[in-house]
């Protein structure tokens, strides 16, 4: 089995953490990488890739809308969402629009290349908690109003320092790890919290309860 994937997400550091994920799966080949959905749009007839990772914020077309023109107009390449969104309204109408799976950008490495494996063999892939969710949902008739942020403790120590109005060379600092490190923490925290810049970040924080 050989699979051909690509890669759209608006931030490169996700796509080189994806990357070294996968370079351990030689039966796994990335055959196209992009930030931009415009970009991908006219590079695809040419990469042909089995499988397509899509991030769903993405900066120049939104993801739901490019899941949806990609399924038009290559239905043979399997899309799998790669989202911080958990929210029913955006899993069902990724599904809708043609996606073949929905993965979140916490995933560990196994599951990753379980998803990619089962939807390049025609099947349908769902995070275990997403499942949970949407039966639950349907038992109970009740939309979930937000879900638990699954923060490390080292995101927790960082996103308080954040709130604190720390630099990134001072909490670098601060806690004895890299500037690259804090910055790659900060990407993370920004992702997982779907928010676009650090006062976004503080302001969702703390009404989700994660700082006081």
């Amino acid at each position: 089995m050989k699979i051909k994937l690509a890669i759209t997400d608006d931030h490169l550091l996700v796509i080189n953490g994806l990357k070294a994920m996968l370079a351990p799966y030689p039966h796994i080949t990335i055959v196209y990488e992009s930030n931009a959905a415009t970009a991908l749009m006219e590079a695809l007839p040419a990469a042909q890739p089995d499988v397509l990772l899509l991030d769903i914020q993405m900066p120049d077309i939104d993801g739901l809308e490019l899941c949806k023109q990609v399924h038009k107009n290559h239905p043979d390449i399997k899309i799998i969402a790669l989202t911080n969104f958990m929210e029913s309204h955006y899993i069902k109408q990724m599904l809708r629009n043609g996606a073949s799976g929905y993965l979140l950008k916490n995933t560990d490495e196994e599951t990753l290349v379980a998803a990619i494996e089962q939807v390049y063999n025609g099947e349908q892939y769902l995070d275990a908690g997403i499942k949970q969710q949407l039966l639950h949902e349907m038992l109970t008739g009740q939309r979930s109003s937000g879900y638990e942020i699954p923060l490390t403790r080292r995101e927790k120590e960082i996103l308080k320092l954040i709130a604190e109005e720390h630099s990134n060379q001072q909490i670098a600092e601060k806690l004895f790890i890299s500037l690259r490190t804090v910055e790659t923490h900060r990407l993370n925290l920004t992702q997982k919290l779907a928010v676009k810049n650090t006062a976004g970040l503080v302001k969702e924080a703390i009404k989700r309860g994660l700082i006081d």
